[in-house]
């Protein structure tokens, strides 16, 4: 079965501010599809040409890039020029996927739940007044650059006092800056494989980080963190979860496989859509793959699924 998969490049690396943790999921995966006895070879297309992968007579690349020219459309972009079948969702999805605020402009168009915001671009940063965003948004909230990914320039803002600094902060990452109404409560991620009608939630993981701080260092540099599956949620929510999470991945048009983030609030029970991740991590600490192994899906397998779902935005016109 694996030969038939041909030879396969990992994107791994590349150029974002994930690189590290990209590094670190390719890695994962190129030693999983080896052992699968696939011909897969690491490719860091911070250090090479894309263009090699078609002089070397790449057959399909798995997609193990992170954030800003790996999940945002540019590299797919690239591969369906050079007709190169990859992982995960194409051009379009992983494009409005990236930023956080168009994910929710579509998310709200379709009517699915997802927290008040308000965006402010960086040059607007002079003319911004804290309490009109308290008024909007209400405090707790949550300040973050619109398109970057693990945790990275964003700050839970207890006070006004704290607003400046905030957007200061997520202003060095990116020049949208996404203000969030904070939901209190259970914190809960959820994968999907699969596309269109035969699109299907894995397990839900339940996030208990330590003081309910769930950033950087905790995702990929410390063992405190909690990640319970079974979720342990009351009867009926996993359920109703996995449902929205099918539809908020659907309505965007991604396929493969994604991640999608959710809080409960923890007085209504009302779960709301955060972000979607079209490119998740695969290290050792990585949720997908957690997920996918108490659903009876070990990591190699995950691996080999979603290579095998290699595909185009127009598989057959690029074979004319």
């Amino acid at each position: 079965m694996s030969m038939s998969l041909g030879k396969v490049a990992v994107l791994m690396g590349g150029r974002s501010a994930e690189r590290e943790v990209s590094l670190m999921s390719g890695r994962g995966v190129l030693k999983a599809l080896q052992a699968s006895g696939v011909d897969a070879q690491a490719f860091d297309p911070a250090e090479r040409d894309l263009g090699e992968l078609k002089k070397e007579g790449f057959d399909r690349c798995f997609i193990a890039l992170h954030g800003r020219y790996g999940e945002d459309g540019t590299v797919q972009g690239a591969l369906e020029l050079l007709g190169v079948p990859y992982t995960g969702s194409g051009v379009m999805a992983s494009s409005i996927a990236m930023d956080k605020t168009m994910t929710k402009r579509v998310w709200l168009a379709e009517g699915l739940p997802t927290p008040r915001y308000v965006l402010v671009k960086r040059q607007q940063l002079g003319q911004v007044q804290g309490d009109e965003l308290v008024r909007a948004l209400g405090l707790p909230m949550i300040i973050k650059p619109a398109r970057e990914g693990s945790s990275i320039g964003v700050t839970k803002v207890t006070e006004v006092a704290q607003i400046a600094a905030a957007l200061q902060q997520a202003a060095a990452c990116d020049a949208d800056i996404l203000c969030e109404q904070c939901i209190v409560g259970d914190e809960v991620t959820c994968p999907v494989l699969g596309e269109g009608d035969a699109a299907r939630a894995l397990p839900v993981i339940r996030i208990v980080a330590p003081q309910g701080n769930y950033d950087y260092q905790n995702k990929y540099f410390t063992d405190d963190t909690q990640y319970l599956v079974p979720c342990g949620l009351p009867a009926g929510e996993e359920v109703a979860i996995q449902a929205l999470v099918v539809k908020a991945y659907q309505v965007l048009g991604c396929r493969g496989w994604g991640r999608i983030d959710v809080m409960i609030d923890a007085a209504t029970r009302q779960p709301y859509l955060l972000e979607i991740n079209t490119s998740p991590g695969m290290t050792g600490h990585s949720l997908v793959p957690m997920s996918a192994r108490a659903d009876g899906m070990s990591y190699e397998q995950l691996c080999l699924h979603l290579l095998q779902g290699a595909t185009l935005d127009n598989p057959v016109e690029a074979q004319a």
